[in-house]
């Protein structure tokens, strides 16, 4: 006997509904397990820096507990004699870093500006993608390139020249070595100027237009709509972006170690070798013949390590601020 009409109909209708239960079953149980991946991959992360933060923290509790705070103020480096201060590495971290700041920070700014308001729109992809290409370059490169061109220049020409005219100030007193401060301050200007450019310009880029056509409807100038509208509405964001290029400064290593002098020395000079945080683990690090020795350059690379989260956190913020405003004006 056949089956009735009605009876097939509805027989089709069940399964099709069984059907589309399971499929959205499948898809339920196929969400939970990509939210449940992605969750774990961004958990790990974490996960990986808070390890990261303990292994270094436990290799340097020898000396956390040996030198306790006047580690940060001792001047004296002499780990075989266990006596052990962070004091010049420290100092000639922030030293070589703000100089290289004072001297990347106009220039990069400028070609930020310039690539971003001013430049022909024809120019400015070639120009963007040659500036950003500097950083690219490997950083022994770099270093190379400052032992066999600059630092002989600097030894030569410049450095005598400077004590000649500026001698009586302190900065320029010392015999030329050519590495030392100086070099440093320049190899790492060099490294950071495309990082600046590249992070203030698309800062620059993400200022609304309706700033700049405000500024030009009230009668200003190409110099005033780009001083008043565009850096003063960006600044939080080129200063996030400084802070950046201050983060890279702060953990540059080879090409530093390769021109700086290394000498553990407190000096005004820009003449004179200094040490880094970076360059005297990279220096030292493979000769510690101690446990207190590695504790000591651990605890170095510790403290490195937390200064440069700090300051980059603080520049993700700042550009984060900038981003946040441009989303709320064009909403």
């Amino acid at each position: 006997m056949s089956q009735p009409r009605g009876g097939l109909a509805a027989g089709q209708a069940s399964s099709l509904s069984i059907s589309w239960r399971a499929r959205a079953v499948g898809e339920r149980l196929g969400d939970r397990g990509f939210r449940l991946l992605t969750r774990t991959a961004a958990l790990s992360v974490l996960g990986l820096m808070a390890a990261l933060v303990f292994a270094m923290t436990w290799a340097a509790l020898p000396s956390l507990n040996a030198f306790g705070w006047s580690f940060l103020v001792t001047s004296t480096w002499d780990p075989v004699a266990e006596n052990s201060g962070a004091l010049p590495f420290v100092y000639g971290t922030v030293y070589f870093s703000i100089l290289a700041l004072l001297m990347a920070v106009p220039l990069s700014l400028g070609a930020a500006i310039y690539l971003a308001e001013l430049a022909p729109l024809w120019i400015r992809p070639p120009i963007a993608f040659l500036i950003e290409l500097l950083a690219a370059i490997p950083s022994v490169v770099y270093g190379l390139w400052g032992i066999f061109v600059l630092a002989p220049w600097l030894r030569t020409w410049v450095q005598p020249a400077l004590a000649t005219w500026l001698g009586f100030l302190p900065l320029f007193q010392g015999p030329p070595y050519g590495v030392g401060m100086l070099a440093a301050g320049l190899i790492l200007a060099i490294m950071i100027v495309p990082f600046i450019t590249a992070v203030s310009r698309e800062m620059l880029l993400a200022v609304p237009n309706a700033q700049r056509e405000a500024a030009l409807a009230l009668g200003a100038t190409r110099w005033e709509v780009t001083r008043i509208a565009v850096l003063r509405y960006g600044r939080s964001g080129l200063i996030g972006a400084v802070l950046l290029g201050l983060g890279r400064a702060l953990g540059e290593t080879m090409a530093v170690t390769m021109v700086i002098g290394n000498r553990p020395e407190i000096s005004l000079s820009l003449f004179a070798p200094g040490h880094t945080m970076a360059s005297i683990i990279a220096n030292e690090f493979t000769e510690a013949t101690s446990d207190l020795y590695l504790a000591a350059l651990s605890e170095i690379g510790l403290l490195l390590f937390l200064v440069t989260v700090a300051i980059n956190a603080l520049a993700r913020l700042l550009v984060w601020s900038v981003g946040g405003a441009v989303k709320e004006v064009r909403e």
